[in-house]
């Protein structure tokens, strides 16, 4: 689904953030997305709504760790599943 301003995500990402030039599409959390082709993790949590959240991330089935979110560029077709706890008792 492209990323465009008014139109509401079922995958978390913010409409009205929302940056994607449609040059690379990814699946993210089970969504088809269209983004820009030099994403990272980072950029993409960010945009996202996960900005200093405590999340874990899995592009294709591995875990990218939090050490490695800035440099780990995304590429066309990646799978993308962002996790994040939610705390209770």
């Amino acid at each position: 689904m492209p990323c465009s301003l008014g139109e509401t995500h079922e995958n978390g990402l913010k409409p009205d953030t929302c940056r994607y030039n449609g040059r690379m599409h990814i699946t993210l959390n089970g969504h088809p997305q269209d983004c820009a082709d030099d994403l990272t993790v980072t950029q993409l949590l960010n945009e996202a709504g996960y900005a200093g959240r405590r999340v874990a991330v899995e592009v294709n089935h591995e875990i990218v760790p939090r050490s490695q979110h800035s440099a780990y560029a995304l590429r066309n077709g990646d799978k993308v599943e962002i996790v994040h706890a939610i705390g209770g008792g």
